[in-house]
C-alpha cells in the first residue's frame, strides 16, 4: 500500500512544495524534559508560514508501506512492526511528528542550506526513501534509538523533488526513546549522519555539532542570581531577579532558540508525576510560540509570516501523545494503550475544531 494512497499526489504535493518554496525558514524547536522518576517527555513546536492543515493519525501494526524511489519506482517496502500516532500535513498519511507504542518519539525539523541527500540515480530502489518518509519508517519499525542506529545503513534518503515543483525539502530528524536515548539524524553530503544528542534539544540549521560547540559561549549562565559586583569601591547589584540567566538570547534564530531550549530543559525542577510533567513541558514550549506578524521572510509586501501552528508533547513511558493547535489551545490526547492497534488502515482525526473560551458567570 502506497504511503500516499487514495490521495491526489499532484495536488497535495504541489501545495506542500509551494509552501516549502516560499518559506524562508521554519523555526521549529524540540526538547526533552525528565520527571523525578526518570520518565521522559518530548516536546516540539511546529512553525510554518502557510497552513499545514494537519490532522492526527494512528498507524496500526502491520500496515504496509511503500517508500519512494527515483523515476516513480517503488522504494523501500515494509510493514509496521509497531503502531504509531502523530500529526501529518495536507491529509497525507505520513508522520511529520509522532510517537510509537514503545515510546520512541521524534519529529521532522527544517534544515535549510545544509541538507544534502543521496543521488537517486545511484541509490538502490529497494533501500530508497523520500525525505518526508524517514520519520514514519523509524517510528513504525523500532523501539529505541539504538535500533534506529543499527538499521540506518540499510536505507538511503534520496534527493527527490516534491511532485509538481522543482524543490527538494531540506530536513533533519530528532528521535528520543523511553530509555534515555536521544539521536539526531542529518543528511550531509549524501549520507545519513547520526549524532548522539546528550542535550535532547534540536532546532534548525546549522548541523548539531555547531550548536553544541556554540554552548561554549554561554558557560556563565546559571539559574542562580549572582552576588553583587564590587568595582572601584562601589557595589553594583542586579536589577530585579533572573540575572543568572542574563545573556540567554531571545531572538528567533535557530542558534538562539537552541541555547534557550537547553537553558529551560536543564534548569526546570523535575516534576513528580506524568500529569505535572506534561503541564511543565507545555509551559516550557510556550516560550517558543511565534504569534502571527512577529516574524516574516522579508519586508516585501505580502511576504509570508511564520507562526506556531501546533505544539506536541509525548509521554514516552505511558505512550500518550498530546497536542494543541493555533486555533485550539487546550491540550488533546491520544493514548495508544487504549486504542485498537491492530485495526485496519490508518485512522484520521480532524483537528479543525475551534472552541469557545469558557465563560464563568459570577453572581
Amino acid at each position: 500500500m502506497s504511503m500516499i494512497a487514495n490521495v491526489s499526489r499532484s495536488c497535495l504535493a504541489g501545495l506542500i512544495a509551494l509552501a516549502f518554496a516560499l518559506q524562508p525558514a521554519a523555526a521549529c524547536t524540540s526538547l526533552v524534559i525528565s520527571s523525578a522518576d526518570g520518565s521522559r517527555f518530548y516536546g516540539r513546536t511546529m512553525e510554518f508560514a502557510f497552513p499545514l492543515d494537519s490532522d492526527a493519525i494512528v498507524v496500526p501494526r502491520k500496515h504496509a508501506f511503500s517508500g519512494t524511489a527515483a523515476n516513480g519506482q517503488k522504494g523501500l517496502q515494509w510493514a509496521a512492526k509497531y503502531a504509531a500516532t502523530g500529526l501529518n500535513a495536507y491529509n497525507i498519511p505520513v508522520l511529520i511528528d509522532g510517537m510509537n507504542e514503545k515510546g520512541l518519539a521524534g519529529g521532522i525539523l527544517y534544515f535549510p542550506g545544509f541538507a544534502k541527500y543521496a543521488d537517486p540515480a545511484t541509490a538502490k530502489p529497494d533501500q530508497s526513501l523520500a525525505p518526508w518518509e524517514f520519520l514514519t519508517w523509524a517510528l513504525t519499525n523500532f523501539a529505541t534509538v539504538d535500533e534506529v542506529k543499527a538499521a540506518i545503513n540499510g536505507i538511503t534518503l534520496i534527493a527527490l523533488n516534491q511532485p509538481g515543483a522543482n524543490f527538494i525539502p531540506p530536513f533533519h530528524y530528532t528521535l528520543h526513546d523511553a530509555n534515555g536515548g536521544n539521536i539526531v539524524v542529518e543528511p550531509l553530503d549524501g549520507k545519513l549522519v547520526v549524532y548522539d544528542n546528550p542535550f535532547g534539544v534540536l532546532t534548525n540549521d546549522p548541523p548539531l555539532p555547531w550548536h553544541i560547540q556554540n554552548l561554549s559561549n554561554y558557560v556563565k549562565l546559571t539559574r542562580d542570581d549572582p552576588p553583587p559586583l564590587k568595582i572601584f569601591g562601589q557595589t553594583i547589584k542586579a536589577l530585579g531577579t533572573g540575572a543568572g540567566m542574563l545573556g540567554v538570547p531571545g531572538d528567533l534564530t535557530p542558534p538562539s532558540r537552541f541555547i534557550r531550549a537547553v537553558a529551560y530543559a536543564s534548569s526546570v525542577v523535575p516534576p513528580a508525576n506524568a500529569d505535572d510533567a506534561v503541564r511543565l513541558t507545555e509551559h516550557v514550549m510556550n516560550n517558543f510560540d511565534i504569534p502571527l506578524g512577529y516574524q516574516r521572510g522579508s519586508a516585501a509586501p505580502g511576504a509570508p509570516m511564520e507562526r506556531t501552528q501546533w505544539t506536541t508533547i509525548a509521554d514516552l513511558k505511558n505512550a500518550r501523545y498530546y497536542f494543541k493547535t493555533l486555533d485550539y489551545q487546550a491540550l488533546r490526547q491520544i493514548d495508544l494503550r487504549k486504542l485498537d492497534l491492530d485495526g485496519a488502515g490508518i485512522k484520521t482525526f480532524k483537528l479543525d475544531k475551534p472552541y469557545d473560551i469558557p465563560r464563568i458567570d459570577v453572581k
